[in-house]
């Protein structure tokens, strides 16, 4: 929900709030349908990036990523760039969701556990490939909101808690995959003792003033861990009893 690859997050700020004006006052008007735009966007911001996994592009043709914005902001969903959601939150980069969805390997049975619901998109997208999707938002109105919006949706199997995702949740341990949606320096031990050996966590590390890196965290079958760098990235800080950067 909160991020955008590092060379497509320099988007000059002017640009951005002039297409918000422009679509909020009704000026940006496409006789595209939404379903061509999803399309459009599939293809150019997600096939010409290397995501060739079906089952992926098959669960993001079928979100509808306009409902997961405000209205004023739905004609712009589709585009490649991350979308205010408020609480100074985002929806990512279309890019970026595909890539951390893409990277978890998920099978129809698994159980996953995300932290940062933000609007609810990426639970959205994890619940067409999973059995079961738990996601954890720490800013109570985003959390009310994705929750309510998750159900009028038929989002059926997925769970959202308000509270603090450093902690996990262990009640329904251990997961197949966890994905993070929001930049922490270190990995948090709660999420890494409730990851399933032989699964995947996808996290991106760093801080708000030096550099992030988005990394897969491998757990092997004898709880060894592999740490693999992917891509630059910038997110908002994790939030938390750990997070704000170990404050």
């Amino acid at each position: 929900m909160r991020a955008v690859s590092l060379w497509a997050h320099i988007v000059p700020g002017l640009a951005l709030m002039t297409a918000m004006v422009m679509a909020c006052a009704g000026k940006w008007v496409s006789k595209e349908s939404y379903e061509e735009r999803r399309e459009q966007m599939i293809r150019e911001q997600i096939l010409s990036r290397g995501i060739k996994d079906q089952r992926v592009l098959n669960a993001i043709r079928q979100t509808p990523r306009h409902l997961f914005v405000s209205p004023e902001l739905a004609e712009m969903a589709y585009e490649d760039r991350p979308l205010p959601i408020g609480h100074g939150q985002t929806i990512s980069q279309p890019y970026i969701v595909a890539l951390m969805t893409d990277l978890a390997r998920l099978g129809a049975l698994d159980r996953v556990l995300e932290i940062g619901t933000g609007s609810g998109y990426q639970a959205a997208i994890l619940s067409r490939l999973a059995a079961q999707v738990y996601t954890i938002e720490y800013i109570e109105a985003l959390g009310l909101e994705a929750k309510k919006r998750l159900k009028d949706l038929h989002y059926e199997n997925v769970e959202v808690r308000i509270g603090d995702g450093y902690r996990g949740w262990p009640e329904h341990q251990p997961f197949d995959a966890i994905l993070v949606t929001a930049a922490i320096d270190r990995v948090p031990q709660p999420l890494l003792d409730q990851l399933k050996p032989s699964a995947r966590m996808i996290i991106p590390l760093g801080t708000e003033t030096e550099s992030q890196n988005l990394v897969v965290i491998e757990k092997d079958g004898h709880g060894g861990i592999r740490r693999s760098e992917i891509i630059p990235v910038r997110f908002v800080p994790f939030l938390g009893s750990k997070g704000k950067y170990s404050q």
